[in-house]
Parts: C-alpha cells; structure tokens; sequence
C-alpha cells in the first residue's frame, strides 16, 4: 500500500515538473505597486482622467512598463474585484481563468473569473495608450519599427513625444532616421515648449527651410485676434480703420459686441416700435396713415425716443465718435509674443522663397512642355519649314509612332529593352509611311498649299480611323521603364517628372541629330540646295524629287519618335495626335519658317505662354489654349516671319 502511495506522489511530481512550476503572485512588485497607485483611475477607465496613469507607465523607466500597455491595449488586463490586484488573464473553460503575473508575465494559479473584472479601453484610451507605447518603439533595436513610432508622431503628435524623441535623436544609428528624429524634434518644440527662447531657437533652426509640415506647425503660433482699448497695449499691433484694414462697420459691431456702444436700431425694430405706439390712429402725434416714407418713420421713432418710449437712433456722426474714443489692435493668441513675432518674421521669409520657387516650378512646367512642343515640332519644321508642305496628318504619324511603342512592349515585356527598341522601330515605320505619303499624294501637289491642306486633312481622317479599326476607341497603355517613375524632388514646391525629364533630353539629342544631319552631311547639303534654288540644285546633279521624298520621309521619322516619348506620359489614342497639331504648327510658326532655331525658341514661348496663362486660370485649359492662340494670332500681326526670319533667296521663295 505504501508504495503504491509513493509511486503516484513521484507521479504528480513528475507530472508537476513537466508541466513547469506555478508561481505564487508577486504582489510587492515595483510594477504592481504602481498599478495600484493609480488602481481607481485605471479601473473607473475613463479618457477624461487617466492620463496621469498612462504617463506614469510610459516614464517609469521600469522593464515591464511596456507589456503592461500592450496588454492593456489589447484588453487582456483583469483585476480582483476584492483585492484590487492586476493581472494579465484570458478567459478558459467555463469560469476558470488563465492568470499570469504583470512582473514578468509568470503563469500563476487559474482563478475564478467571477472574481475578476476585465479592463475594457475605448478608442480614446488605446489611442493614448498608442501614443505612450511610441517612446518604447523609437528605441526598438529594429529600424523598421523606430521608423513605424517615427511616422506615427509625424501623423498625430502629442506633447509627451517630445521628451522620448530627443532622447531617442542622440541614440539614432541609422542617418536618415537621425535626421527625421531631430527634424521632427524641432518641430514639436515649436508646437509644445513651454520655454519662449527654445522655441525661438528651434523656429530659427529651420532658415531656408520649405516643408508644409513646418508651416502646418507655424501658422497656429501666429493666429491673432482683434480688441479694442481705450489705449494702445504694449505689443500690439494697431489696426486702421479703413476698407483696406478694419471696415467701419465690423468695427462698431466689435464695439457693441463688448457694450462699448449701442446697438444700431433696425428697420424691424423701429416698426415695431411704431406699431407699439400707435394711440387713436397716431404715433408721438403724428397720423399713421402720413408715416408711408423712411424719413417719416425715422422722425416719428426720434420722437418717441425723445420722450424716452423708445431706444435713441444711433447717428453716424454717434458712430464716428464712438470709433475715435477707442483704438482698434490685434493680438497674437496662439503664443507668447515673442514666439508669435518669430513665427511671423519665418513665415513671411516662407512665403517669399515659395514665390521664388513656385515661379521657378512654374518655369520647369513651361521648359517641360515646350520640350515636347518641339519634339513634336521638330518632324513639321521640316516638312512645312524647310519644304513648305503644310502636313495635317503630321499629329497622326505622332500617334503612328505612339502606338509602334505599345505593339513593340506586346510582345517585349522588358520595358526599358522595349523602349530602347520602338524609337528606331517608330522612325522605321513613321519614315515609310511619310515616303508613301510624298510618293503618292504630296508629290502632285507641290506649290499647291491649299490642295495639300485639304488632302492631308483626308489622310489625317482616314489614318485615324484606320488605328480605331485596328487598336478600337480605348486608350492602349504605353509603359515607361521602372527608372523613369516617380519625380526628382527639388523641395516641397520643385519637383518635375523623370519621364519629363527624358522627353526634355531627348529633344536635345534630336535638336543635335537634326544639326547634325543638315549640316554636317550629304543628306543635309542636298535638301539646303534644293530648298534655296531647286533648278541650280538639279543642274548641279542633284535629284529634288528624291531629296523631298527623303525629307519628307525623314520629318516623319523625327514625328515617330516623338509618338513615342509623349506616350510615356500621355494617353495613346487615335486622336492623340489632334491634340498637337495645332502647337506643332504655332511653334513652327511663332518661331520662324524653315529655322530649327526659330522652331526651339517657338516651342520656348508656346510653352511659356501656355503654363503662364495656366497658372492665371488654373481652371480652365480650354480657355487658356484658346487665349494662347489669341496672343499668337496678334504676335504675328506684328512678326509675320516670326522670331528668327529667313534671310536671302530662301525667305523670298
């Protein structure tokens, strides 16, 4: 019987060694004892008051601070009903729950849950809690976490960030993270100091700087209010009285609004006080029935405010001395003057670098899309400029080239390899398609501008519809390689597009190709000869036909590759060529016929103009584009051979 007895003990022992001790609660634990300091706000739970309970985890420097907010959030804190003590607990079977210790997360003996009460946060308190758990994130050893705490402060900031952020900036080991630590740092000093020089420092640190996070923390400091004294305070800033400062009118309302003066008496309030004086058909003794005028009623009223019946009409010559006895000021409430004054001194410095920067912003806009005005030009400078052929289907070789780009990138799914592949693909197809073009239309209508206007307009309609027949009516995608997204980001005002930016070198290389090509070869020695004398060409053994074929071919080429680089960004449609047409022919125009220079500099002032009038009528392109065309129409008025004109035998022919 006895070993009986011995071999279950060794049993439950064993049992009990494998299952791992059950410790008895630490109730003297640094950790518990304040828990239960703070015991009757943390278990009344409410956002008004606990506060100082949160605060005094978050600071207590002690190594379970953090699991017991955690925990909290997540509503697994229980407390004895009777004895006030706090655990971690989660609910088991029936009414046994699962108990651990808060000082050091020990499991401890399960317990009855109807002797527990469970902590329930709101989203106000776990919004709190989240705040005080970020100081222990800024400190984690995982960079991805201390960058999680850093964006959630620049998100929702809270005074008691500031401390754990400058202890945490020192201890920065990662650079970037350092310098968003302490940026953000200076930020909530100039939003949650109490120290006046401090705050002062910090709004200086930030000289030059042009962050929207920086002014959304300025613009509160400044925020004023207009009173009024007897005399002027120390400090405050006078305000005139004045349509241009303080109107009259508001002036005397803040008057009357501080019982400084009485109140203006209405047409309603004279009605009914007429009305209430009526006695056997007469007011003050004045009949009814004559008080049919403004003047009358107003002369019955001062009447009966003689007599003291009613309250006396304020004159403008009452409202005149009331405003002179008094002086009208603002003062700053959103901080202690001298801060409110250096946030004022930083913004106006603000707001002069953003002018500054919005026009140098606006000028990369204008040089951007006069880029691809020329690109798109360059092609028609040669075939209206040098030839003389007015080409109306020069939009759809653009979209021709626009839409080789999409095929190409069909059967490429390498983007950059794709792109590298349809700018020589697009000249090849666009250059074929323009000696086709030369070689059975525009060949029989030399030096027939108006025939050539009408028969290219035919071709520009049936090459649209023919890509609609082919691609449909939706806008097909033309993919830019993955180094070309995003933007390259001067400040928070400058920033232009990586795709532009390609676009704008591209017509670099092509303004240099062009150069290149008419003055340094063969080709380009042959179409100046015919394009200044094609009869001394001719006799000098060259052949003009084939030189306006290859012209023609080659201007069409150049409008390929634009396709291409303007359906980076910009929809491919079989209308997308219509879109610039019309700029393709200013630029060439406004610039000077037959010039590449005058097309550069064309394609300078179009896209000037255009953004120009853009930014003074933001909401309306049409009308900008329209107002453009206007400008344009009067600016050859005045320059007919626009900006650089030919010279010699080549601008008479």
């Amino acid at each position: 019987m006895i070993s009986v007895v011995l071999r279950c003990c060794a049993s439950i022992l064993l049992f009990a060694s494998l299952m791992g001790p059950v410790q008895a609660q630490d109730t003297e634990a640094p950790i518990q004892q304040l828990l239960q300091t703070h015991a009757e706000i943390i278990q009344k739970s409410s956002r008004r008051t606990i506060g100082p309970a949160i605060d005094a985890l978050a600071n207590s420097g002690m190594a379970d601070a953090k699991s017991i907010l955690e925990r909290w959030q997540n509503k697994e804190m229980w407390y004895n009903e009777t004895t006030g003590i706090f655990v971690f607990a989660q609910p088991g079977d029936g009414d046994v729950l699962l108990r651990f210790d808060v000082a050091g997360g020990a499991a401890l003996a399960d317990g009855n849950e109807g002797n527990y009460k469970q902590l329930k946060p709101n989203s106000g308190i776990r919004g709190m809690i989240g705040a005080a758990l970020v100081q222990f994130q800024l400190n984690s050893p995982d960079p991805a976490e201390r960058a999680v705490a850093v964006s959630a402060i620049e998100r929702d900031a809270d005074p008691s960030h500031l401390a754990a952020l400058r202890g945490a900036a020192g201890t920065e080991t990662d650079p970037a993270l350092k310098q968003r630590k302490e940026r953000l740092e200076r930020l909530l000093t100039i939003r949650f100091e109490t120290d006046d020089a401090t705050r002062i420092a910090a709004i200086q640190s930030f000289s030059g700087d042009l962050g929207v996070d920086l002014r959304a923390a300025l613009n509160p400091l400044v925020a004023t209010r207009i009173e009024v004294a007897e005399t002027l305070p120390d400090g405050a800033m006078l305000l005139e009285i004045g349509p241009d400062a303080l109107p009259r009118d508001s002036a005397y309302d803040i008057l009357i609004a501080q019982d400084l003066a009485p109140p203006r008496v209405s047409h309603a309030n004279i009605r009914d006080a007429l009305i209430a004086n009526i006695d056997d058909g007469r007011v003050a003794g004045v009949r009814v029935a004559s008080l049919d005028t403004d003047d009358a009623r107003a002369s019955a009223y001062a009447m009966l405010a003689a007599s003291g019946v009613a309250q006396p009409l304020v004159t403008q010559a009452d409202i005149d001395a009331a405003l002179e006895t008094f002086t009208f000021f603002e003062v700053f409430t959103g901080a202690p003057l001298p801060v409110a004054q250096a946030a004022q001194i930083a913004l106006e410095q603000i707001e002069t670098r953003v002018a500054v920067n919005q026009t140098a912003d606006l000028a990369l806009d204008a040089l951007s899309l006069a880029s691809i005005y020329f690109l798109a030009a360059i092609g028609l400078a040669i075939t209206f400029g040098v030839m003389g052929v007015i080409n109306m289907a020069h939009g759809e070789f653009i979209m021709m080239g626009a839409y080789t780009g999409y095929v190409v990138q069909l059967f490429i799914p390498d983007y950059t390899l794709s792109i590298l592949l349809a700018i020589p693909l697009a000249f090849m197809v666009t250059f074929g398609a323009g000696v086709a073009m030369e070689r059975l239309v525009i060949r029989w209508l030399y030096h027939r501008p108006l025939e050539t206007l009408l028969a290219t307009f035919g071709v520009s309609i049936a090459l649209q519809q023919l890509a609609k027949n082919i691609f449909g009516t939706q806008a097909r995608p033309l993919t830019a390689p993955g180094w070309l997204d995003g933007s390259w980001v001067i400040n928070d005002i400058v920033s232009i597009s990586y795709i532009r930016i390609a676009i704008f070198f591209l017509a670099l290389l092509f303004l240099a190709l062009f150069l290149f090509v008419m003055k340094r070869t063969r080709l380009g020695l042959e179409v100046r000869a015919v394009t200044q004398n094609p009869r001394m060409a001719a006799s000098m053994g060259i052949n003009p036909d084939k030189i306006n074929m290859l012209t023609f071919g080659f201007g069409s080429g150049i409008a390929g590759i634009a396709g291409v680089a303007i359906g980076l960004y910009s929809k491919v449609t079989s209308e997308m060529g219509s879109e610039y047409i019309v700029q393709s022919f200013m630029t060439v125009v406004v610039g000077g016929v037959g010039n590449i220079w005058g097309t550069l500099l064309g394609a300078t002032m179009v896209g000037t103009l255009q953004k120009g009038i853009e930014w003074l009528n933001p909401s309306n392109t049409l009308a900008a584009q329209t107002y453009m065309i206007l400008f344009i129409i009067l600016f050859i008025q005045f320059r007919p051979r626009g900006i650089i004109a030919l010279k010699g035998r080549a601008a008479e022919a």
